[in-house]
């Protein structure tokens, strides 16, 4: 009987050992499908706001709350993970102003350009000794946070989502 529960046992931990080993991804294919994840995110229609802020409204996933808010900056928190969004008024949907200063960190894991006739995005990704700093922006919008590997993809999707929906309602 031993036996059996030794071998039962030994079964589970090598079944265990190789489900966990195919379901973790390499750097590069994270920073991959993230890549993927974002532009086809910055490709679809924004999602119509949820959220009202002072000068402006977008759509905010619902695991995230607002811990602070400012007319142009807003923290957000999901668990201790914190989401900075800056937004600036005076910028259009194809300003590439923020781009050309998050292109000024030396040896990102990856910045990446997205184009439409009607805005520019960017997503950019530094390694932050075990952790990444993602930095996304359309427009005038741009919104960083610290995240893991294993969430960076989902960071990035939900900021992308947010920055996507961002809408000025200040009166010309």
């Amino acid at each position: 009987m031993k036996g059996t529960k030794l071998t039962i046992l030994l079964f589970i931990g090598i079944a265990f050992f190789f489900l966990a080993g195919c379901s973790l991804k390499s750097e590069k294919e994270v920073i991959k499908s993230t890549e993927a994840v974002v532009e086809e995110t910055f490709n679809e229609k924004g999602k119509e706001p949820n959220q009202e802020m002072e000068g402006f409204s977008l759509y905010i996933p619902k695991h995230l709350e607002i811990a602070e808010q400012e007319s142009s900056n807003v923290i957000l928190e999901d668990g201790k993970q914190t989401y900075i969004l800056f937004y600036n008024a005076l910028e259009e949907l194809t300003s590439q102003l923020n781009y050309k200063e998050a292109s000024t960190i030396e040896n990102p894991l990856l910045l990446k350009t997205f184009e439409k006739e009607d805005k520019f995005g960017y997503l950019r990704i530094v390694s932050n000794e075990d952790d990444y700093e993602l930095q996304i922006g359309v427009g005038g919008v741009k919104i960083t946070t610290i995240t893991s590997k294993g969430n960076i993809e989902q960071s990035a999707k939900d900021m992308m989502v947010m920055a996507n929906s961002l809408q000025n309602t200040e009166q010309e």
